[in-house]
């Protein structure tokens, strides 16, 4: 069985596994990892550059009959569910879904899952998504709708908005109403209460019932990367101080964590290795439209460590573009640190005064954008360049220390993420030297301080699959219950053989006996089971690391029958081994406890000279 946990939810759905090996075998895993990556033919396999390390050669093979993945460089492997998992950064749960709704599978939730949330005054997100849906077929019909939607569309059509990008973004319009929405989703049964768990409504101060959320304004369905639905954003149409609005926070949403525009452009971000970040709604519809695939927006909100780490999943860089205004150049400097301690490459662009990307892709298509794109200049050089232009603005002497120890923080922060080298890092402080007047000695000084208060924690995504040897155990035991997988991974007609022998309380090292325990299940229902079926039962990515890296040694070294009868012979010495330990054990306890208690012998006072 499998245990399903959505988010928000306090409890988890169990189903039978039967659904996951469903979802296997509805997508073809070769289908799934081309979407993210170029694979080429080699043999009877496919080969690519692996998207879990820093890969130059392809490392990264993929079998079409085995349906599996496994890098034989940095150690991750597995089935297509894996493959998702690692490459979106998803739960178990969440690759299924992902893949369960690529593929046009449902899976059914318990109805009184649901029920039993809404009694407890929890949010179901399942709920809340099926909400959002409804809403944004709503207020589509409303776009679409000869009168009611008349006006917006000719203002769609003044922004340059196509037909076509219309439907493809699911625009919609929310009428100038006050209870507009609050009627349909009452005709069409959805409570008050899920209305505003949300977002949707607000509740009026006199607590008589609620209204709209947003009223007249031009609607912009944002979705997570699975396409679900996880709020909106709405453009003011009339004079509405907020120009733009968006979605409150949700157990679906939070804009500090979502980016518009990444279930549309995550193939192609993730094909070119470089994600392309805007402000705007618009900004990111015009750049799609004019074949700019691989932009996302910051739904207008400056970028931040959750967008980063986010997008890191998909890029291998990011390119920032922003406003070279005052405010716009501020959020640049801060993305540039946020994405430095998030160890990702990120370059900027700079727009012409007065011009948004929209603006920009109007005015010079969209050719030019692209190259704008390539032109980006790197972290230090923008930085070098704000250093330069602060100290030639400010006269005082804390406002020049201030723009110091900002660019220092920046070049610790490179030097952290192994973003800087040390021929580099000696070339900026004699730059920075030079112009200041300052002994390089003294600005090392400063830098090794700024380093050690700056606190950037480290970590390395491939340091993950390959420190699986400490999880094996060591001796000759752990090594004869790793033999043991080794051959039943690959020749599971042997356990026919064995079942008298060995059991899951064989398996003493924790990853082997979670191994183990899929491996026997599947064994009950198939005598053949594949490598699909054992990790269909797994939902940890590093087991199933683990699982590809036994199955493969196991192949390589062949020889099945007798390696298990050796360590078949293993498994049974240490037990015999620790049978006789623990009688010796219990007979030593048994001697000690018989001294403790038989009556002492009476001393012989004579003999000890005392009478």
């Amino acid at each position: 069985m499998v245990w399903l946990v959505y988010p928000g939810e306090c409890q988890a759905l169990r189903f039978d596994n039967s659904i996951v090996r469903e979802i296997q075998q509805a997508v073809n895993i070769a289908d799934v990892i081309s979407e993210h990556l170029s694979l080429k033919t080699r043999g009877k396999e496919l080969v690519g550059l692996c998207p879990f390390h820093e890969d130059h050669r392809p490392s990264l093979y993929v079998s079409p009959t085995k349906q599996i993945f496994k890098c034989f460089a940095c150690g991750a492997g597995g089935d297509v569910v894996k493959f998702v998992q690692l490459r979106e950064n998803l739960s178990f749960p969440q690759a299924l879904e992902r893949l369960a709704r690529r593929a046009g599978i449902k899976i059914e939730r318990p109805r009184q899952k649901s029920q039993a949330a809404g009694a407890q005054g929890q949010a179901d997100p399942v709920q809340l998504a099926k909400v959002n849906e409804w809403a944004a077929k709503f207020w589509q019909a409303n776009l679409k709708d000869n009168e009611k939607g008349r006006d917006t569309r000719n203002y769609i059509a003044s922004r340059k908005i196509s037909p076509e990008s219309t439907k493809k973004w699911g625009l919609g319009l929310a009428l100038d109403s006050w209870d507009s929405l609050v009627n349909a989703a009452k005709a069409a049964g959805f409570s008050p209460k899920i209305l505003q768990q949300a977002g949707l409504t607000v509740r009026r101060e006199n607590d008589n019932g609620c209204y709209d959320k947003f009223r007249n304004r031009l609607m912009f369905p944002i979705s997570d990367v699975t396409g679900k639905m996880i709020g909106f954003g709405g453009r003011a149409l009339g004079d509405e101080p907020a120009k733009y609005m968006n979605s409150p926070a949700t157990v679906l949403f939070d804009k500090s964590n979502a980016v518009y525009g990444l279930d549309n452009a995550r193939h192609s971000i993730a094909s070119s290795g470089t994600a392309v970040v805007v402000e705007g709604y618009t900004d990111c519809i015009m750049s799609h439209q004019y074949g700019c695939d691989n932009v996302v927006a910051t739904l207008g909100t400056s970028l931040t460590a959750g967008h980063a780490c986010l997008l890191r999943r998909y890029a291998k860089q990011i390119v920032l573009v922003f406003d070279s205004d005052t405010a716009g150049i501020e959020a640049a400097s801060r993305a540039l640190e946020i994405c430095l301690a998030e160890r990702i490459d990120i370059k900027l662009v700079s727009l012409p005064p007065g011009s948004d990307p929209c603006e920009f892709i109007l005015q010079a298509g969209g050719k030019s954008f692209k190259e704008l794109i390539a032109q980006a200049i790197d972290v230090m050089e923008f930085k070098w360049k704000r250093l330069t232009e602060n100290l030639e603005k400010n006269d005082t002497f804390i406002d020049k220390r201030a723009a110091i120890e900002e660019f220092l923080r920046t070049v610790a922060i490179a030097m952290r993420a192994g973003k800087l080298d040390n021929i580099t890092k000696g070339l900026t402080v004699n730059r920075l030297s030079r112009i200041m007047g300052i002994n390089s000695r003294q600005i090392n000084a400063e830098l090794t301080k700024t380093l050690t208060r700056s606190r950037v924690e480290r970590g390395n995504k491939t340091e993950n699959y390959k420190d699986s040897a400490g999880r094996l155990g060591e001796g000759f035991y752990a090594k004869a219950q790793q033999e043991v997988l080794e051959v039943l991974l690959n020749q599971c007609n042997l356990s026919d053989n064995i079942k008298q022998q060995i059991s899951l309380e064989t398996f003493k090292v924790p990853v082997f006996r979670q191994i183990a325990e899929a491996l026997f299940k599947s064994l009950q229902e198939s005598s053949q089971p594949s490598l699909r079926d054992i990790l269909s039962r797994v939902e940890s990515v590093e087991t199933a690391n683990i699982i590809t890296d036994l199955a493969a040694n196991g192949e390589k070294k062949g020889n099945f029958s007798v390696r298990l009868e050796m360590a078949l012979n293993a498994i049974k010495e240490h037990q015999e081994n620790l049978t006789r330990t623990q009688i010796k054990v219990i007979n030593d306890e048994t001697e000690s406890l018989r001294k403790l208690t038989s009556k002492p012998e009476r001393p012989n006072l004579r003999n000890a000279g005392m009478v």
